[in-house]
């Protein structure tokens, strides 16, 4: 068994193994691409990466599935409560949603702003598959994949294609929707699974934070993904980026794209020096709802800080059902109590991991 002292594991984390690397044979050290500074010896670094090996099989063999999502962040326990999410309605902006049993019967409203048709429809997946997580009832797998608020309204629009892109004129057409219909609705809760990659300094960046403060200051809880583009510092999406939404990313090991490259969780802090994100919650390898497509099965693993969100997104749910008088200020001040340290750097983890007893109690 390969032992990995703690301060070397948060090394590995925050050095971002495995990334692009190369042997120095004569200093006997390993040299990170894009991060001169950072140097190992070939003992350190084979230590962490038969380390990282071993985790990840363990991953894989033991699943992210949603039954141990809802263990670590403790929802289970909270569901034996009795406390689901009844009575609160979540905003899912994302790439639409598909008539899934785990629950088609809540999602009170379908809105699609890309191709305007006036039926549920999916044809990315995605949106499913975040909806789930933070929604399903796990009706199709005996309980086993059922989300983090099952009994939660869901109001579902579509900003998103068939590929995951989105345009930033459909994205405010969506926060519009929201602001004017959230009391109809009984909208508390906005799920943002979708980071663009714009600059705070331009106007579409802007544009595009302006617009999810005005969903915080209608006093709804936004609840934003921080990408993918981690582990570097400053590497937060928009609207991630913003000084009042909450953004998560995920508290795992890093996920995988093709052909073996990997990405990792965004990292703050941002170009105006806010800490970012707020809070982590497990985003990797998760097992979840699927888009129903011919031939498929019902559910599909997917990975990235858009996992992690629908996660506290849901907790948030929980939270609200529970205490509905609470303001969104109020929300964000119990999440900064509710995190589990997990060691990381504060630009990585936030508030730590999130602890539904935590955030109840």
């Amino acid at each position: 068994m390969i032992r990995v002292k703690k301060k070397t594991f948060r090394r590995c984390c925050k050095i971002g193994i495995p990334v692009d690397f190369r042997f120095d044979f004569l200093r006997k050290q390993v040299c990170f691409r894009g991060k001169s500074s950072e140097r190992v010896s070939l003992e350190e670094f084979c230590n962490i990466f038969f380390f990282l090996h071993r985790y990840k099989q363990r991953c894989f063999m033991a699943g992210n599935v949603m039954d141990r999502v809802r263990k670590i962040v403790h929802a289970d326990e909270v569901h034996r409560r009795g406390i689901t999410g009844r009575g609160v309605t979540a905003a899912v902006m994302d790439s639409g949603v598909c008539y899934h049993p785990d629950y088609a019967d809540r999602v009170v409203y379908f809105k699609d702003f890309v191709g305007g048709r006036g039926y549920y429809y999916d044809d990315a997946s995605h949106g499913s598959h975040v909806t789930g997580i933070l929604g399903g009832s796990g009706l199709m797998s005996s309980g086993k994949y059922r989300g983090i608020a099952p009994g939660s309204d869901l109001v579902h629009l579509k900003v998103l294609d068939q590929h995951g892109a989105g345009k930033l004129k459909d994205t405010i057409a969506a926060m519009e929707w929201i602001l004017k219909n959230k009391e109809k609705f009984n909208i508390r809760v906005v799920n943002f699974s979708v980071g663009m990659a714009l600059e705070e300094g331009q106007e579409e960046g802007r544009l595009l934070i302006s617009w999810a403060e005005r969903l915080w200051d209608a006093g709804l809880v936004v609840i934003v993904a921080a990408g993918n583009r981690g582990p570097g510092e400053g590497s937060i999406t928009l609207p991630g980026t913003s000084r009042k939404v909450i953004t998560v990313g995920f508290c795992d090991l890093p996920g995988k794209r093709g052909r073996g490259q990997r990405y990792f969780s965004g990292r703050g802090p941002t170009c105006s020096c806010v800490c970012k994100p707020e809070i982590t919650a497990p985003g990797t390898f998760i097992t979840s709802c699927s888009n129903l497509k011919p031939g498929g099965n019902y559910y599909c693993v997917k990975s990235g800080t858009s996992m992690a969100t629908p996660v506290v997104s849901g907790a948030v749910c929980l939270l609200l059902s529970q205490k509905p008088w609470l303001t969104n200020l109020e929300v964000k001040m119990r999440l900064q109590k509710a995190g589990d340290d997990l060691g990381f750097p504060k630009s990585q983890q936030g508030w730590g991991r999130i602890n539904l007893l935590k955030l109840l109690d």
